[in-house]
């Protein structure tokens, strides 16, 4: 086994470097990572309707370079771009892990109504799609709904990070009330989760935590922790 696996990490948001630093790093001691981050993506996104064939050609670049650096597993760090995981996967040795798929696994598991919160219109649509994806491929029945929160994007990126999280938690008070479940399309909206109650806390599904899982998953089947 190697003392000290290298994971590799591509990211569409500065918001998503070091949250996933710190976990992987926590979860995984001695793990070194490697960051490779074009936050032109999501604007871009933004502006073409989500058309992700504009960005595929450049994300397959950065899985390749990033593959390249010896890394023993590959984490896709944005919820909007997740399709491109399994299209580009044949063309590295190591497995892309898509940061929501685990969460999505568990927002199933748990069933019955599930709600998808977004503050992106561009990673809404993925979420909610690989949540039905994964009922349908469970055999499991769910009610979901979605949920965009304008504004609060925006102000994170403006840097009021305290406007975003009022925005987010308020959204998802009013989702965990109404469902049994809420799935955060974004890695970077579990900032707002240490405002709300420990009992709404406990229905609300965030990426990071599941995603590091599955990397350490990855990780052990190959042998590389």
């Amino acid at each position: 086994m190697n003392a000290a696996p290298r994971i590799g990490v591509i990211h569409t948001s500065p918001a998503t470097v070091d949250l996933f630093g710190r976990l992987l790093r926590a979860r995984i001691p001695g793990a070194t990572v490697i960051n490779l981050l074009d936050d032109s993506i999501l604007p871009e996104l933004h502006d073409n309707g989500g058309d992700l064939a504009a960005v595929e050609p450049r994300w397959r670049d950065y899985a390749r370079i990033i593959s390249g650096q010896g890394v023993d597993i590959i984490l896709n760090a944005c919820s909007s771009i997740g399709e491109l995981c399994a299209r580009v996967q044949t063309d590295v040795p190591q497995r892309i892990v898509r940061v929501d798929a685990a969460m999505a696994r568990e927002a199933v598991r748990r069933g019955g109504r599930i709600a998808v919160v977004a503050t992106l219109s561009t990673t809404l649509r993925p979420t909610s799609e690989i949540v039905v994806q994964t009922a349908d491929a469970l055999g499991e029945t769910v009610l979901l709904e979605s949920t965009l929160v304008d504004g609060a994007y925006p102000a994170l990126i403006a840097g009021d990070p305290a406007r975003h999280d009022e925005l987010v938690a308020a959204a998802l008070k009013r989702a965990i009330h109404a469902n049994d479940v809420v799935v955060l399309a974004q890695a970077s909206m579990a900032r707002a989760l240490p405002g709300l109650p420990e009992a709404d806390r406990a229905k609300v599904l965030a990426s990071p935590s599941f995603a590091v899982e599955d990397v350490a998953a990855g990780l052990a089947t190959t042998g590389a922790a």
